[in-house]
């Protein structure tokens, strides 16, 4: 019988004994290439053999600088069973930021996973008192730099002739507490500074474990993993929980090559944010749009059934007499098209760290795709809710993973309607920062998760919205954006939107169009333009825009309804700064940029303000 699992390190050994010939899987001149569970094994040891020879112990912070990749996973676990802390930095950062981390965390040693990377490291050197030495993965090491830089496959050699040595690993594993520190994981800094939560051993197996009890995922799956492992949603659930069930990890390279990844790996399992999840339905539904008439005939007819099935399908039940073979028919005509660009073997798919529109929802469970969504935060490890097999509805986010911890209530809603959480995925802090600490986690032991939700009367969570990113007009209604939002996204003519009006008298928005069906209605119109900026200038162009948005707007109450648009001619991105590394909109950050543009739509006269 194994013994229960508490640590990392304990997961780790566990799992390799599944001796899987394709643990981890990466890309390479065109092909996917295997790691099976024994290579791994060898890696993870003969690593930590060469990061404690030189001089690397128990507490000391090591940061991981790279994309996805075998060679993060093989850190990290190295990390876990030497007990050194990981300070996880997202390869999209810039320097300073990269920097910031760095300093922040007093890392000793930074493992990049290219040049480029590394730059990003040399380049602040001299601001790192605390920097030590930085590992390459990849590419040749720069010369004359007066730095200890080291390359990845120098370090497993110097682990190999350790062989002797090896035994020890296993012991310092064995070493290690549920309680130990395991990595600090920085928050996007989207309200200032980042700060690091410290999450342990424990808090990260008590989530796996957790998540492992409501997703039935066994060891002949195969997980395609394309979100930042520096991010905890794939930290838990596409790199621990994945290899602790069995699960072959495969990497994409990168998120803009997961359709074709799809197809390629032809995975039964994936984590993803709902921002793919939209590209996905919007490109689906371009796709359809641009076809003929019987062929949108044929998909609306199938979705119409499909809407029929949605809600017994859900509930993991089978829909009755003709509903039932109306939709069986649908599924084999046409659904079954759409899952085979998905690599047709998916069993399910997972959503996390923003909310997921229920419209999206229900189309991924119609043509085949079911989505179980959750809900959690960095400092929760990240699961606090999420929605079992049998029990889905679109819109909530499911149970709490726990109904009690320690004699108290796991989740808990505050009067002012803030989900508070306490128990054992709750980080133990922030890192150097005691009063953030004190903010965040209460006298009883509750974390503030900042956000506001209901539960209903079978005890599932449904989020209204972000408590500070509530809209407070200038007469003083309160608008959640986020619903709103995912409702105007859900239109094939729009990809992005971001409402505004605090302190204002009136709600806007900022809309950044689909430009592959706007393009497609232009030429209908015959509309002269070069370039998405031509096209968004058009009056035909913001006037059809704006009659999408009516759409939503005849669901709302007055004070909701958005009055004017601004189009944006680009997508906002991770790299245009505007989003978040699990690709939410940084509210600031879009508030400070189209400054300009925003101050446009609130030009006139105060009449136009809004109705009460």
């Amino acid at each position: 019988m194994p013994q229960p699992i508490e640590t990392i390190a304990q997961l780790f050994y566990q799992a390799v004994e599944k001796k899987l010939p394709d643990a981890l899987a990466f890309k390479r001149e065109g092909a996917y290439v295997p790691i099976s569970h024994l290579e791994v094994l060898d890696q993870v040891e003969r690593l930590a053999l060469a990061m404690e020879r030189r001089g690397l112990r128990a507490g000391d912070r090591v940061a991981l600088l790279s994309e996805n990749r075998p060679e993060w996973a093989i850190a990290d676990y190295a990390c876990a069973i030497l007990g050194l802390p990981d300070a996880t930095i997202y390869a999209t950062l810039n320097a300073p930021q990269a920097a910031y981390i760095l300093h922040n965390s007093e890392s000793r040693w930074v493992i990049c996973s290219n040049r480029a990377q590394l730059d990003k490291v040399l380049a602040h050197w001299d601001t790192l008192p605390f920097l030590e030495a930085a590992v390459l993965m990849d590419d040749e090491l720069p010369e004359g730099t007066g730095r200890t830089l080291l390359r990845w496959a120098d370090l497993l050699a110097e682990g190999a002739a350790q062989e002797e040595r090896r035994p020890l690993v296993r012991q310092w594993g064995a070493e290690r507490k549920a309680d130990d520190l395991l990595t600090l994981i920085y928050t996007s800094g989207t309200t200032g500074e980042p700060k690091g939560a410290m999450l342990t051993h424990g808090n990260l197996v008590t989530n796996v474990l957790a998540a492992e009890g409501v997703v039935a995922i066994g060891a002949d799956e195969r997980a395609l993993s394309f979100l930042p492992l520096t991010h905890i949603f794939e930290r838990m659930a596409g790199h621990y929980l994945m290899f602790h069930v069995g699960a072959g990890i495969y990497y994409a390279e990168s998120v803009n090559t997961v359709a074709d990844n799809l197809l390629e790996v032809r995975p039964t399992v994936m984590a993803s944010v709902p921002r793919i999840y939209e590209k996905i339905f919007a490109k689906i539904y371009d796709t359809v749009s641009a076809g003929g008439f019987l062929k949108r005939l044929i998909f609306h007819w199938a979705m119409l059934a499909g809407r029929q099935a949605a809600p017994y399908l859900m509930r993991d039940q089978q829909p009755p007499s003709w509903k039932g073979l109306w939709y069986r028919t649908a599924r084999a005509v046409v659904f079954e098209k759409i899952r085979q660009r998905t690599g047709g073997r998916m069993k399910f798919a997972i959503s996390g760290g923003a909310p997921l529109g229920p419209k999206i929802m229900e189309f991924f469970w119609i043509i085949g795709l079911p989505i179980l969504e959750g809900y959690g935060l960095t400092e929760t490890s990240p699961v606090i809710t999420v929605n079992h097999p049998g029990e889905v509805l679109p819109g909530c986010v499911g149970r709490p993973i726990y109904e009690t911890w320690n004699g108290k209530p796991f989740l808990k809603i505050a009067e002012d309607g803030e989900i508070l959480c306490q128990g054992p995925n709750v980080m133990i802090g922030y890192w150097k920062s005691e009063t953030a600490t004190r903010e965040a986690i209460d006298e009883d032991g509750y974390f503030h998760t900042g956000d506001i939700g209901r539960l209903d009367d079978r005890g599932r969570l449904f989020i209204t919205d972000r408590k500070k990113e509530l809209i407070v007009t200038s007469g003083g209604k309160k608008v959640a954006p986020q619903p709103i939002e995912n409702e105007l996204k859900e239109d094939k003519y729009i990809s992005q939107a971001v409402l505004i009006g605090d302190n204002r008298n009136y709600i806007s928005a900022l809309v950044v169009p689909n430009f592959d069906s706007l393009i497609r209605w232009a030429h209908l119109k015959k509309l002269n333009f070069r370039s998405h900026a031509d096209l968004v200038q058009d009056p035909l162009v913001m006037a059809k825009l704006m009659s999408r948005v009516e759409r939503v707007n005849a669901e709302l109450s007055n004070y909701e309804r958005i009055k004017k648009i601004a189009l944006l001619d680009h997508e906002m991105t991770l790299e245009g700064g505007q989003l978040t590394p699990s690709l939410k909109v940084k509210r600031r950050v879009v508030n400070e940029m189209y400054g300009g543009l925003i101050e446009s739509l609130y030009l006139e006269p105060k009449g136009d303000s809004e109705a009460h």
